[in-house]
């Protein structure tokens, strides 16, 4: 009943989204952004709440604990994205199809990666201590990274596979991803896009289903119940979504959130210890994983925030 309910409401979202909120060839505008924003978050949160009431409160804040966590990865995914609609040159009026079909793509992968993810973790637990350790590692790694190491999109395997392999045109695609020319068909540079959004956030996806799935599965070498299941699918489904519309809302800001990352690296390391300590059957309340969350990232951004009012003041003193 619970999957149901969360497939009709997913599809009914999706028509209003592509039906009224957004239209072919037309500028997302910041309005428009923080409407649509608006609408997937409520919409998230009428699921927690019908989770509640559904299930139970467990269930319900493992969803939204899962939850909080991917739509704070989807601001380093976010990033990513702009610069690569930078480096293409996308017209406004293409940036958001592009970006739904390429999120679209995304969920796709990522039901696929989840269901043998799960499989894997339900026939050999002991991958979960493995995962544990992968994420201190991206933690530190996260939270030490130069800022100045910019992702550069020519220079990724995606970009020169295609290349490579398919008929490509840098011709204008006004809207297009597959254009005919004398009798050949071509692959536009929106096509490239639409892939290079969907293979970032596989590589996202890496650090984040193993960190949901440690957040919602009770202990190692328990099997997955329905509703853990349900839970991961869902928050990771909805986190997702809400992607397209925070990039029109965020892209003008994401250097005012420059302490993001360190907020994100400090909750992926305190998931990598859970996992790893699961080993010595000590388990972490899944109440007190969305409190050191919750703080990790409020903290982040309120400091980001702080720090980018002193250094405006500085600047503009200095002048």
């Amino acid at each position: 009943m619970t999957y149901a309910i969360f497939i009709i409401v997913i599809i009914a979202a999706l028509v209003l989204d592509l039906g009224l909120l957004s239209k072919k060839n037309k500028t997302i505008t910041i309005k428009k952004a923080l409407v649509q924003t608006g609408f997937w978050v409520v919409l998230s949160l009428a699921f927690f709440a019908f989770l509640w009431v559904d299930k139970s409160s467990i269930v319900a804040t493992k969803y939204i604990t899962a939850y909080l966590m991917e739509w704070s990865l989807s601001i380093d995914n976010i990033f990513v994205f702009i610069l690569i609609f930078s480096f293409f040159k996308v017209k406004e009026s293409d940036a958001g199809r592009a970006l739904l079909i390429g999120i679209l793509l995304a969920i796709i992968f990522r039901i696929l990666f989840i269901a043998v993810g799960i499989e894997l973790i339900d026939r050999f637990h002991w991958i979960m201590y493995f995962f544990g350790a992968f994420l201190i590692y991206t933690g530190f790694k996260l939270f030490f990274q130069n800022e100045e190491e910019e992702y550069h999109p020519e220079n990724s395997k995606i970009y020169l596979f295609m290349r490579r392999v398919f008929r490509l045109t840098d011709a204008e695609p006004k809207g297009r991803f597959i254009i005919s020319s004398k009798g050949k068909i071509y692959f536009t540079m929106l096509s490239m896009v639409v892939v290079m959004l969907a293979a970032t956030d596989i590589v996202f996806a890496l650090d984040s289903i193993p960190t949901v799935v440690s957040l919602v599965r009770e202990r190692p070498d328990v099997p997955f119940t329905a509703d853990d299941i349900m839970v991961i699918y869902s928050s990771n489904i909805f986190a997702i979504l809400g992607l397209r519309s925070l990039f029109f809302l965020l892209r003008g800001a994401v250097d005012k959130f420059s302490y993001l990352q360190q907020g994100i690296a400090v909750v992926l390391v305190f998931i990598g210890v859970k996992m790893l300590m699961e080993y010595f059957d000590i388990h972490i309340s899944i109440y007190i994983s969305l409190a050191v969350i919750i703080v990790c990232l409020v903290s982040a951004i309120v400091f980001s925030m702080y720090k980018t009012k002193n250094s405006g003041a500085i600047k503009h003193e200095s002048l």
